[in-house]
């Protein structure tokens, strides 16, 4: 299995390419590719594991250049489904023009999602979902070589290497884990693609422990920032000003807190690049409605027996990621 499942009728590689192609002939823009109509390496190819093999790196899609679809049936009229993409977009914009633009952009998105050995894979996946629907938005997922990376509990992520990466950047973002993360801090060649990508990015962005990634380059010092609850408050030791909230925004700095709160990090990233009529479109399409069956996503809905079990059971990790909060010359 893979992410892309193109045989299924209502899969959202179809919604979004049916999205790019009808925003692209609405706008009448140039030949640009939203990011899972191309089978380019690194964008936004995910192995499951179901013992399909990775194997080598597809080449480049022989697909058509957008402005090069002919959307016209056999007599002349334009494709239905385009039409009705067209006014989609239309429909959204509301006779804005500027608006029409953000929803579907002249000139390609373009995000940056780092994936590293032994993160955790929901806090890729869940933003991943809603970015792959943003119109004319290219997304690359990237380590330091191309690779099937293992993300951890069976999933694999093939990426680009860093030097493929493009310099300029909307959205720069990085996910978190536990052992993958502290070694992600510690990996002078990650924090320098890091450093050196953040200042062209309009935005810098993170889910979970990807924050002290972040704040480990020297990127969040000075910002309001959020994290894991288990790590929240080491934000400090980085200069940072912690925050609890499942998004925290902060200039072009936004940071979700643990996992799930990806998907609340990812709309509202959603609504400052296409708008909220978009971002609204999206959750509805995902159908974003959560009613946990529990009130215990934070320690104190979860009350002091459990909290306390997840603690000790964490102490050590913790104690990890205390000391590389604390390591000379970070």
């Amino acid at each position: 299995m893979t992410h892309d499942d193109s045989r299924a009728p209502l899969s959202r590689r179809a919604f979004g390419r049916t999205l790019a192609l009808g925003a692209a002939g609405a706008a009448l823009t140039p030949a640009v590719a939203h990011a899972l109509t191309s089978d380019v390496p690194g964008s936004a190819t995910i192995a499951a594991p179901t013992g399909a093999p990775t194997g080598a790196p597809a080449g480049p899609t022989s697909r058509a250049p957008l402005d090069a679809l002919d959307t016209r049936d056999a007599l002349g009229s334009q494709d239905p489904m385009m039409r009705t993409m067209q006014r989609f977009v239309d429909d959204l914009a509301d006779g804005n023009a500027a608006m029409k633009e953000r929803i579907a952009p002249t000139t390609p998105r373009t995000i940056a999602m780092m994936a590293y050995p032994g993160m955790y894979p929901l806090d890729l996946l869940g933003p991943l979902t809603v970015f792959s629907d943003l119109l004319n938005t290219q997304v690359h997922l990237v380590w330091k070589t191309r690779m099937a990376v293992p993300a951890g509990r069976g999933v694999t992520v093939q990426t680009i290497p860093f030097s493929e990466c493009p310099a300029a950047l909307d959205v720069l973002f990085v996910p978190g884990g536990t052992v993958g993360t502290l070694a992600a801090m510690a990996d002078p060649e990650v924090l320098g693609f890091l450093r050196d990508r953040a200042p062209r990015a309009k935005y810098v962005t993170s889910v979970c422990t990807g924050s002290l990634v972040l704040a480990a380059a020297g990127l969040l010092e000075g910002y309001q920032a959020t994290s894991h609850w288990l790590v929240h408050d080491l934000l400090v030791r980085y200069g940072a000003t912690p925050v609890r909230a499942r998004v925290v925004e902060d200039r072009n700095r936004i940071t979700g807190a643990g996992v799930t709160a990806g998907l609340d990090f990812a709309l509202t990233l959603t609504a400052r690049l296409a708008g909220d009529n978009y971002a609204k479109a999206e959750t509805l399409n995902i159908e974003y409605d959560p009613a946990p069956p529990f009130d215990a996503g934070t320690e104190e809905g979860a009350g002091p027996l459990v909290s306390g079990a997840m603690r000790r059971m964490y102490a050590t990790a913790r104690d990890a990621f205390v000391a590389a909060a604390s390591r000379p010359g970070r």
